[in-house]
């Protein structure tokens, strides 16, 4: 065990509705070692908070606070960032280090995905060289269910992803009966979902109707239309039921859509010019669609990941064990692993915490199976909806609410002492 037993835990990237929840399992599972691990501090908005040393005293929080954890969506409660440490960052590997050495560091958590895995590999590497004892232990999170392989060996999902999945299965069950009451003068509605490459949140939108009795066609970044082959989808609906649901993934190519960037050179599409549901719907209507009426377009943002309401119990669930996990993982298998979800053979659904190593899931990208995509390409299959519907769980979560409105964590701003000099993170310069 390391001689310093202070804990760091930040989170990475993209937030879900059940982050906190993997921040708490964490919180609490330390709590109940106190002869390991002594003082909680989590990173006030991932590493670019460790730089500039806002560590905030997680165990100076009130108990109710951190229970409450369990139903705040989103990073509102310790931050999150998309900070790159790229190797040539010399100044910043070095005040990572001189952070973590001030405040008696022994133990780092890492919540996050792809991107993040690597920060979590490059910090292990870098201490192993200079042999300083520190634990770093990552937990897997993200909602587009992208990272591992396409196997399903290294990971089954993500914790985030069944609570979106979840989401979209109730948004369009909603949106089929807009379509459906105003078919008359908006016969075609696209949704646009996010997912820049992967196509799992999209494919979520077959779980709203596993018989099949909606008209309802699902683009995924696989799919590989252009938009005179999706108008011709779009009007054969329309003559066979004469309405017809488009769900459309944001990383659907469809032509330019004045793509930004962030600092890891990912689209960032909701800060785009253009969305694919705008091109679609404006393509649609120029060319003509094949009946009375228009098509209308909604593209929804961040509150899919944002939303507890949606929250899938069984990803609450399992968020909440992957972060006890990974407090294990710290005890039992030392640095550089992350926490990750296996699922059992067989028809009833359940699973197994267990952990692999760092440098496996870092960067990684996983492929959305080819064999779950539909000979037509407008549709997933019954393997796909075997795989995912467990994940959304069968009950609404119990969100407390005081009057009438959704109470949320607020941990109370109990600040870590800053023991280093001010310090301008390196990447902020370019």
């Amino acid at each position: 065990m390391p001689a310093n037993k202070n804990v760091i835990i930040a989170q990475s990237g993209g937030p879900s509705p059940v982050i906190n929840n993997t921040l708490r399992g964490i919180i609490e599972t330390c709590q109940m070692y106190p002869d390991t691990f002594s003082t909680l501090y989590a990173s006030v908005s991932g590493i670019e908070g460790l730089l500039q040393e806002h560590l905030l005293n997680l165990s100076l929080q009130p108990e109710e606070e951190i229970k409450l954890l369990r139903t705040t969506p989103a990073s509102g409660a310790i931050g999150t960032c998309r900070y790159r440490l790229k190797n040539d960052q010399k100044k910043d590997f070095q005040r990572l280090i001189d952070v973590f050495q001030a405040h008696q560091v022994g133990y780092f958590f890492y919540i996050g995905g792809n991107d993040s895995m690597t920060t979590a590999l490059k910090i292990d590497q870098l201490t192993k060289e200079r042999n300083i004892d520190l634990v770093v232990v990552g937990a897997a999170k993200t909602i587009n269910n992208d990272m591992g392989d396409s196997e399903f060996k290294l990971i089954d999902h993500t914790p985030g992803y069944g609570s979106v999945a979840r989401y979209w299965s109730y948004v369009v069950q909603n949106a089929d009966q807009e379509n459906r009451g105003m078919r008359g003068s908006d016969p075609v509605l696209v949704l646009q979902v996010m997912g820049r490459r992967i196509g799992f949140l999209p494919a979520a939108a077959r779980l709203a109707d596993p018989k099949r009795e909606m008209p309802l066609q699902i683009y995924m970044p696989e799919s590989g239309f252009s938009l005179e082959e999706i108008t011709d989808n779009v009007n054969d609906e329309l003559n066979r039921r004469g309405r017809c649901l488009v769900v459309v993934s944001e990383g659907l190519d469809v032509g330019d859509v004045g793509q930004a960037k962030d600092s890891f050179g990912r689209t960032i599409f909701g800060s785009s010019s253009l969305t694919a549901e705008q091109i679609i719907v404006n393509h649609l209507n120029r060319s003509g669609i094949k009946a009375k009426g228009l098509a209308r377009g909604q593209v929804a943002g961040t509150d899919q990941r944002d939303t507890m309401i949606y929250a899938s119990t069984v990803d609450l669930d399992e968020a909440y064990k992957l972060g006890q996990n990974c407090v294990l993982i710290a005890l039992e298998q030392g640095t550089g692993s992350m926490s990750t979800i296996l699922r059992r053979p067989g028809v009833i659904y359940n699973v197994d915490y267990t952990h692999v190593p760092l440098a496996l899931v870092a960067n990684s990208e996983r492929e959305f199976p080819r064999s779950w995509i539909t000979p037509n390409r407008i549709d997933v299959t019954d393997d796909f909806y075997r795989y995912a519907r467990p994940l959304i769980g069968e009950d609404w979560p119990s969100v407390p609410t005081i009057n009438g409105l959704q109470r949320f964590s607020r941990l109370e701003p109990k600040m870590a002492e800053k023991k280093l000099p001010a310090y301008f993170p390196q990447a902020w310069a370019n």
